[in-house]
């Protein structure tokens, strides 16, 4: 009889622990949204900010920054990661299977140009050494495009899908160099790039 009391007894323990759990987690993921959504808009403004003035924007303590993100690197991952997600659901957004497909890759193009005046932190990040997984879904989506476009004869087959692929990424992140590095216009970049994307896709 009393091993059932006490089994009882450490059930009820468990199930009023349980809300308070979740309330903590609750309380927790509120929390790391608003030092994620405060550091996204501080860092577009000061790309240099540092883990201080992010507590300062989100209205937390700088252990509170530091409990949820390890360091400013770790707290940048998250941003990009956040950024990426973003962009990405615009990009899939697109129709990628019909239309033209060259027409609809300069609109992903015009996507990511968005993405960077909205965000210009993106513009000012180090280049990550080696391939940058985050770049695998837009990467996937480029493939598709240029294959429709070169079974349909709007994209030259003179070229490897994976060369033409690396082609239009290298364009674009020259094109934001410039931008960062105050040599071009945001709006003349955009304009070269897509120039200089048609010209290397279309045939002949």
């Amino acid at each position: 009889m009393l091993s059932k009391i006490s089994a009882s007894t450490n059930l009820d323990k468990v199930s009023n622990k349980e809300p308070v759990r979740r309330r903590r987690r609750a309380d927790a993921d509120r929390s790391r949204t608003a030092i994620l959504t405060a550091a996204i808009t501080l860092l577009d403004e000061r790309p240099d900010a540092g883990m201080e003035a992010v507590a300062s924007a989100a209205g937390v303590t700088r252990q509170t920054v530091y409990a949820h993100f390890a360091s400013r690197d770790v707290l940048l991952d998250a941003v990009v990661d956040e950024l990426t997600r973003e962009t990405m659901a615009a990009i899939d957004a697109l129709d990628l299977d019909h239309g033209p497909a060259l027409d609809t890759l300069l609109d992903l193009i015009d996507l990511g140009w968005r993405s960077f005046e909205k965000h210009p932190l993106l513009l000012h990040l180090p280049q990550a050494a080696g391939q940058d997984e985050r770049h695998d879904p837009v990467v996937e989506r480029l493939e598709r495009l240029i294959r429709r476009g070169q079974r349909g004869g709007e994209i030259t087959r003179d070229l490897a899908v994976s060369w033409l692929v690396a082609a239009v990424i290298a364009l674009g992140h020259t094109a934001g160099e410039a931008v960062a590095a105050n040599r071009m216009p945001a709006r003349k970049a955009t304009t070269a790039l897509r120039a200089s994307v048609v010209r290397l896709l279309q045939p002949g």
